[in-house]
C-alpha cells in the first residue's frame, strides 16, 4: 500500500486561515512489511526521526492506538519549514494511515475534521485531503468546509533556502486588529473567493495582494515577496503572495509568461529554488 499527500500552500492572501491550494509536490508512504516496532526509512535528513517518535506513528497512533508496527518508507519533495504545507501532509498520511491499518472507514468529512483538530486550523490539512482549492472555517470544534475548481494556471513557487518556522512568522502577528480593518479584510478575501469561483484570475490576483490579516507584518520576515510582487506586475502575471506563514512565495502565471518569469526570478539576489507547479486536483490518494 501507498499513500501519496499533496503539497499545499495556505491563505492565498486574505484568505487566513481557511483558504488553501493542493500542489503538485508529495509526501509519499509506503507500507513495506509488519515488524516488532515502528521503523521508518527515509532520506530526509537526521533530525527527521526513523521511529515511533516521527510525526507519522505518533498521529496514526493518536486516531488508532492498536496499530501494530509496520516497516514503512517515506519520501518527500516538499521542502520543509517553507510555507507548503509539510507538518500537515504528515498529519494527513498518519490519519490515512491509521484508517488503512485499522480499517476505520473514516469519511473525507472524518478525516478532515480530525486533522483540523490535530493542526489547529483547516487551511493546509482540508485541500492535502480534499485536492485543489478549499475553503474551510474552524468554529466551535467544528470544520465546514467546500472544495472548488481553481481556474487553469501555472504556479511558480519561489522557495528561499532559509527555512521559516510557522511559530515564528506567527509571533509577529498581532493579537487584535480594529474592528473597520477587519470588515475590510475580510470584504478583500470574500472577492478574492468570488472572483475564483468565477474563473476571474486577474481579479483574484488583485485581491490576493491586498491582504490585510498578515502579510504586511511578516515583511521583514520575508523582504523578497515585494521585489517579486513588483516583477509580477511588470510581466503582468496574475499575482503573487506569501505561501503560508512562508519564506516561500507563489506566483499565480499564464501558462505562456511562465518561462521567462523563472528567468526573471532567477537573477534576483536571493539564494533560492524555483519550482514551475499545478494545483493537484485529487488531494490524498491511496494505491
Amino acid at each position: 500500500m501507498k499513500i501519496r499527500i499533496p503539497a499545499t500552500s495556505a491563505n492565498l492572501g486574505p484568505g487566513f486561515d481557511s483558504c488553501g491550494i493542493a500542489l503538485s509536490q508529495y509526501l509519499s508512504i509506503e507500507v513495506l512489511e509488519n515488524a516488532a516496532e515502528w521503523k521508518i526509512i527515509h532520506s530526509l535528513g537526521s533530525d527527521i526521526p526513523s521511529d515511533a517518535t516521527n510525526l507519522l506513528i505518533q498521529t496514526a497512533l493518536k486516531v488508532a492506538p492498536d496499530l501494530s508496527p509496520k516497516v514503512l518508507k517515506m519520501t518527500s519533495d516538499i521542502p520543509l519549514a517553507r510555507g507548503l504545507g509539510s507538518s500537515s501532509s504528515v498529519i494527513v498520511g498518519g490519519i490515512e494511515l491509521a484508517n488503512r491499518l485499522g480499517n476505520l472507514n473514516l469519511s473525507q468529512k472524518d478525516k478532515v475534521q480530525i486533522a483540523t483538530e490535530m493542526e489547529g486550523h483547516p487551511d493546509n490539512v482540508a485541500p492535502a485531503i480534499c485536492g485543489d482549492f478549499v475553503v474551510a472555517s474552524y468554529v466551535d470544534g467544528e470544520v465546514h468546509s467546500g472544495k472548488h475548481h481553481f481556474p487553469m494556471c501555472d504556479v511558480i513557487a519561489f522557495i528561499p533556502d532559509m527555512q521559516l518556522l510557522t511559530s515564528e512568522s506567527r509571533s509577529v502577528l498581532p493579537t487584535s486588529i480594529p474592528y473597520k480593518e477587519a470588515v475590510q479584510a475580510s470584504s478583500i478575501a470574500n472577492v478574492m473567493i468570488a472572483a475564483i469561483l468565477n474563473g476571474n484570475l486577474p481579479l483574484a490576483g488583485r485581491m490576493m495582494e491586498k491582504d490585510r490579516w498578515h502579510e504586511a507584518y511578516r515583511k521583514n520576515l520575508v523582504p523578497h515577496l515585494e521585489q517579486i510582487r513588483l516583477l509580477s506586475h511588470e510581466m503582468g502575471l496574475y499575482g503573487a503572495f506569501l505561501s503560508g506563514a512562508g519564506p516561500t512565495v507563489l506566483i499565480l502565471s499564464p501558462e505562456e509568461k511562465t518561462d521567462e518569469m523563472v528567468r526573471k526570478l532567477g537573477k534576483l539576489s536571493i539564494s533560492a529554488t524555483i519550482h514551475v507547479l499545478s494545483i493537484d486536483q485529487e488531494g490524498i490518494q491511496v494505491f
